[in-house]
């Protein structure tokens, strides 16, 4: 079928179709079949009402024009495959010419992928964080355990470090009760930090029934940042006696009978984790050095028309919850505070993640990256584990929302950057050379469609 492409833009081309209009014919039986079985004309049964009474009723243009809405996707993609062309959106299409002893005529102007030049993996350098001390990370993670199942009994005397009191909190601004910066029955452990700054010097002294006040920060609610006066009610003082850490403690703990069988798979677990926080970092890096290196241009309308969809998608979620949106990034302690703070930030990543793509898409092809039945059932067992849900019910979500090809390509894509990850220098801050080649992951770098 003719086509021919017209440059408009870096980013933007009109393509021009020519179908004659003979091969129109078969849709438009088509259409005329089920128009015969949807309209109503006196005289005759649905589905034996003849083309020229249909035309009559319905008009032969709109016969036509829902024929021509039939055959264009194929039409189209055939046009964009001749022309070697990668879409970015979807296109605007217009007939632009009718003739039914001739030709059908098109015109469709999309944005698409321009062209870039491919940097050299070799030639891409990122520091990523070192490990941590394994010892130092156990001792840690041990201290949480001993914390969290440590013993109360009432203290017997002042509050001091280490105690845990009991509390009542109520914020106030020139006087006026903020009802969502007060609660009450707060358990708190002195020193452990993570509430309000001058909490500790407050309550540190403290006896049941005694009232103190002082001025803080904010850390959330709808006045998050903002300056308060804050009294704290102290109704309770336990002292806290932490386990030994011994065989017994393990075994409280853990599946483990022995003290040394604990750390050890805690110090396992430790490298494990810290070596997949190094990949994801590396990934991460190697990807924005490779997007920089690349300068892709993103068409403007592009990035704008995919920022609108998802503040829509965010304001229909929130409409449904009963939010507005001040009161949905204050609940959620978001560090943007207005839409335009939202929206600046989701622009950043929306362009972040179509450069992303394109150039893994690149990567992709030119490595010739498979994409097998291994690999889907690997990221839906993976899925499944981070949604808590099981294999066969992402498998029905794949299928019911048609997800297939997405998933597919998100696994292509990040095969791909494990690629470029491999081909890249990688080295913690203290100058060590890492081998990342044989670990592979798929974070969630990339947008998933839900």
């Amino acid at each position: 079928m003719p086509s021919t492409v017209e440059k408009l833009s870096s980013t933007r081309v009109k393509l021009t179709i020519e179908m004659p209009f003979d091969d129109l014919k078969p849709a438009m039986k088509r259409v005329y079949a089920d128009l015969a079985n949807r309209v109503t004309i006196p005289g005759f049964r649905k589905g034996h009402v003849p083309p020229a009474m249909i035309d009559a009723r319905v008009g032969r243009a709109t016969v036509i024009q829902e024929a021509v809405n039939a055959v264009l996707p194929q039409v189209y993609a055939s046009a964009v495959e001749e022309h070697k062309l990668t879409p970015l959106g979807q296109p605007e299409i217009e007939m632009t010419n009718l003739d039914e002893a001739g030709s059908v005529e098109f015109a469709a102007t999309v944005y698409v992928v321009p062209e870039f030049t491919m940097p050299d993996p070799h030639k891409i350098a990122v520091t990523v964080t070192p490990l941590p001390d394994t010892d130092e990370v156990v001792a840690q993670q041990i201290g949480v355990l001993r914390d969290r199942f440590a013993t109360l009994a009432p203290a017997d005397g002042p509050a001091a470090v280490g105690d845990q009191v009991t509390i009542n909190l109520t914020g106030a601004q020139d006087g006026a009760i903020l009802p969502d910066a007060s609660a009450a029955g707060i358990p708190y452990v002195i020193g452990s930090g993570g509430m309000l700054d001058g909490l500790d010097e407050a309550v540190t002294g403290c006896v049941a029934g005694d009232v103190r006040t002082f001025t803080s920060t904010l850390v959330g609610g709808a006045h998050a940042g903002e300056p308060a006066e804050i009294t704290v009610t102290v109704t309770g003082v336990e002292s806290r006696t932490l386990p030994d850490v011994d065989d017994d403690f393990a075994q409280l703990v853990s599946q483990f009978d022995t003290v040394d069988e604990m750390k050890q798979d805690l110090a396992k677990a430790a490298a494990n984790a810290a070596r997949m926080d190094q990949l994801v970092e590396a990934r991460d890096k190697v990807l924005d050095a490779a997007i920089a290196a690349a300068g892709i241009e993103v068409p403007e309308e592009v990035v704008a028309a995919e920022v609108e969809a998802r503040t829509a998608q965010l304001r229909d979620q929130l409409k449904g919850a009963g939010l507005s949106l001040t009161d949905y990034l204050a609940r959620t302690g978001d560090s943007a505070r207005t839409l335009d703070d939202l929206e600046a930030r989701t622009r950043v990543s929306v362009e972040r993640q179509i450069r992303g793509e394109i150039l893994l898409d690149r990567v992709a092809d030119q490595e010739k990256v498979p994409v097998d039945q291994e690999d889907l059932t690997n990221l839906i067992f993976q899925k499944a584990r981070e949604n808590g849900t099981t294999p066969e019910q992402e498998l029905e979500h794949m299928q019911e929302h048609n997800h297939l090809a997405a998933w597919m390509g998100q696994i292509r894509q990040s095969k791909a950057l494990d690629t470029l990850v491999a081909k890249s220098k990688v080295t913690d801050t203290t100058g060590q050379r890492l081998d990342l080649a044989r670990l592979v992951i798929r974070p969630e770098s990339l947008a998933q469609p839900e």
